[in-house]
């Protein structure tokens, strides 16, 4: 059984920060990429940032140059540090990473957390 468990999320002002965590546990063998999403009310899921093992990472336009991805492979644990956020930041922000639970079977299985709510007031 795998978990992954986020924290960090909450109310901030427009122009504040937060930083968030998602942690991984339970049967892990290893992990490829790890990722966080969000979905605003009424839109669809949208990627926001992820990085790979072999740190390859990339973020969408909307957030470049104001979060910042980063991983603990030790600790199974990605962080996404959220600087000068806007109302349009306003979402759930779910965890997703690749996980191999099996040390012979090279499948890499998609594994979500339950998502923590980000509010940004104007």
């Amino acid at each position: 059984q795998v978990q992954l468990v986020e924290s960090g999320g909450g109310l901030v002002s427009a122009g504040g920060s937060l930083r968030l965590s998602c942690a991984a546990s339970g049967s892990i063998f290893s992990i490829n990429a790890m990722a966080w999403y969000r979905q605003a009310p009424g839109k669809q899921r949208e990627l926001v940032a992820a990085a790979t093992n072999d740190g390859n990472i990339n973020y969408s336009d909307s957030v470049k140059d104001r979060f910042t991805i980063s991983r603990d492979n030790a600790k199974n644990t990605v962080y996404l540090q959220m600087n000068n956020l806007n109302p349009e930041d306003t979402a759930v922000y779910y965890c997703n990473a690749g996980i191999r639970i099996h040390p012979i079977s090279n499948v890499y299985g998609n594994y979500w957390g339950q998502g923590t709510q980000v509010t940004v007031s104007s």
